[in-house]
């Protein structure tokens, strides 16, 4: 690989990094609504415009999770997996954001109220 191969390469990942970038700062902020879901079928809808730290408790595949929220944001604070990694993610708060945790098959999506149509195609 010479010079110049190098280069190439750094610019084309300098870009993809600066889209990614503008595409994160750009995205939604406002989360509403978390939607949990088990098994893929919708379990429980959470407000997240309440002010307060609250728990929630949701049944997974290996027992249950333990799903705290507090302003605009939610994360999975306990699990029972091989390796934790859904409690370890920690708080998410955009639409672009989604905790998988895929030992106990739960989902957590947020969507705000500003979710809107991004172009439309004839």
């Amino acid at each position: 690989m010479n010079r110049y191969d190098f280069i190439l390469i750094s610019v084309i990942l300098f870009v993809c990094l600066l889209f990614l970038g503008i595409t994160y700062i750009n995205g939604e902020k406002d989360a509403n609504v978390a939607y949990v879901y088990y098994d893929n079928k919708l379990v429980k809808t959470i407000d997240l415009r309440i002010d307060e730290t609250k728990e929630y408790i949701v049944k997974g595949y290996n027992g249950d999770v333990v799903i705290e929220t507090k302003k605009n944001q939610i994360r999975v604070k306990e699990e029972k997996s091989p390796l934790n990694l859904c409690s370890k993610q920690g708080f998410i708060s955009s639409s672009l954001e989604t905790i998988v945790c895929l030992p106990n098959k739960v989902v957590i999506k947020i969507e705000s109220s500003n979710d809107e149509l991004d172009a439309v195609v004839r």
